[in-house]
């Protein structure tokens, strides 16, 4: 992110740090015992738990929640675990209520969904708090991996592959592992570093090397690592941001919504990141909600999103949309920004309103306001960085793979983001790695 001009509407400390501390406490609180007994007794513990199915890692969620119930949570911890190695982060950030919750069967008009996330962060917070070992690696392969990313995917797929006994080396363009999970997410759904915390515990297992500051094209090419390793695994998702592609967008002010997220979750201290008096976001995915709600919790006096078709096309989940509008967030459903400019420090951004055409393709209208804004900030997607990624097969701007994740260049694998397919959720990007690992495994075994 550029660095923003300091005004009287764009400025630090705008809340003092008791505030600031108590917006960014945990969104949602851990169920006590008492708590977590009464949840889990909610569920019926059907035979084919349709939650199980709607799980892209097909947790067996009954058998954890039964484990609950009988005080058994190392075993619950490990029946979540060995399906999803970043279980305690899904539980935090993954959209129960389109998944899994949806899928319960409890789920009706007249009842709620059993809290299928919170219980699971009950049975696996005490494992990453008490760094207990639920597994072990198998007798060393002698076979030598190479994942690039060190976000979801490249840390489950490096997880699965150590297990099976091959080492494996994790080239991370970051300065710290995580990926999405440490520099994409709200700071409210991951508090108290638990990031980093989950990344210690998957290295844990041993055979992992993360070497840290390395970009796939500008400092390692994937043929010397085709050559230097067994398998090679991508996990690099999207590291571009898609521009607005109007007149003055590229001006002191507007900004990339997931860098400003970034440097939140590094800030030592949150009260000394800039916000400004009036936000304007542009976007209706996840992160346009983040970085919009994080404004007003920083102190932002008016905050508002422009998404260009209708709410239920939003790619924020409904209850990401609810979180915005009780943080008083008003989101503008059919708007479009068509001009930027700027005088004075202040931001003047047209908006157009937008509507479906008879053929059912988005259209803009002659309808113009124009709003006065102190920042604005993209959230309209990313798309990948495809450098370095010669002979390996793209669609649509990402890359593609067959079932198991195999890409169309020999012992090359990759899953996440980057994929046709690929989604912007850390639950997919973890089932992604687990297959490709189990793929690798297969192929180094049989070769």
């Amino acid at each position: 992110m550029a660095k923003p001009e300091f005004t009287a509407d764009i400025r630090a400390g705008r809340l003092d740090k008791a505030d600031i501390d108590n917006n960014f406490s945990d969104l949602h609180p851990p169920l006590s015992r008492a708590e977590a007994l009464i949840a889990a007794d909610r569920c019926y513990f059907c035979y084919d738990a349709p939650c199980t199915t709607a799980c892209p890692t097909g947790i067996d969620i009954p058998g954890f929640i039964q484990k609950i119930r009988s005080d058994n949570i190392r075993g619950s911890a490990q029946t979540i675990l060995r399906e999803n190695i970043m279980g305690g982060m899904c539980a935090r950030v993954c959209p129960t209520e389109i998944l899994c919750e949806d899928a319960c069967v409890r789920h009706t008009h007249e009842d709620k969904p059993v809290d299928i996330g919170l219980l699971q962060r009950y049975a696996t917070d005490p494992i990453f708090e008490n760094n207990t070992k639920l597994f072990e690696r198998a007798q060393r392969s002698g076979r030598r991996v190479a994942v690039v990313g060190a976000g979801p995917a490249g840390l489950s797929c490096a997880h699965r592959l150590a297990m099976l006994g091959h080492d494996v080396v994790i080239y991370n363009r970051n300065s710290k592992p995580g990926g999405l999970n440490e520099y994409g997410i709200a700071a409210y759904k991951t508090v108290d570093n638990f990031a980093q915390r989950e990344v210690d515990y998957i290295l844990s297992i041993g055979g992992i090397e993360v070497r840290n500051n390395v970009a796939l094209g500008a400092d390692v090419t994937l043929a010397e690592l085709r050559d230097q390793y067994d398998a090679v695994f991508l996990g690099i998702g999207l590291g571009a941001v898609n521009d607005l592609g109007i007149s003055g967008a590229d001006i002191v002010g507007v900004e990339n919504a997931i860098d400003y997220i970034a440097a939140l979750r590094q800030a030592a201290d949150k009260g000394t990141l800039p916000v400004a008096r009036r936000v304007l976001v542009v976007g209706g995915g996840m992160t346009a909600i983040d970085v919009a709600v994080q404004s007003k919790r920083l102190g932002a006096e008016q905050v508002l999103i422009a998404y260009r078709r209708g709410p239920k096309e939003m790619g924020a989940s409904e209850f990401e949309q609810q979180l915005a509008q009780t943080n008083n967030v008003s989101i503008l459903h059919w708007m479009t920004p068509v001009a930027v400019s700027k005088q004075d420090g202040t931001i003047s951004v047209a908006l157009a309103r937008t509507r479906l055409g008879s053929d059912g393709r988005l259209t803009i209208t002659d309808d113009v306001q124009t709003l006065q804004v102190d920042m604005v900030f993209k959230a309209i997607g990313q798309k990948l960085v495809d450098d370095g990624l010669q002979g390996v097969a793209l669609q649509g701007g990402r890359i593609v793979v067959d079932d198991n994740f195999a890409t169309a260049l020999g012992r090359v694998w990759a899953g996440g983001d980057c994929v046709v397919g690929g989604e912007d959720l850390t639950v997919s990007a973890v089932q992604h790695g687990k297959v490709a690992a189990i793929a690798i495994d297969r192929s180094l075994r049989s070769g």
